[in-house]
């Protein structure tokens, strides 16, 4: 019997906080993610979990 894995990261959606934009990005980001319409940072990689510097709005599955 072959066990199946779970993904241990999920998508997040978060706002920016300079233009209030929401937009879906994944939880764990190999690149820095800018805001789509302001270009502000939203997240960077650790190597890990992403540092987020959006608030997050719902995490989905």
């Amino acid at each position: 019997m072959v066990k199946i894995l779970e993904p241990t990261s999920k998508f997040v959606k978060v706002r920016c906080p300079k233009c209030k934009n929401e937009q879906i990005i994944y939880g764990k980001v190999s690149s820095a993610v800018t805001c789509l319409v302001c270009s502000k940072p939203l997240a960077d990689p650790t190597g890990g979990k992403s540092r987020l510097r959006a608030r997050v709005l719902e995490v989905l599955d």
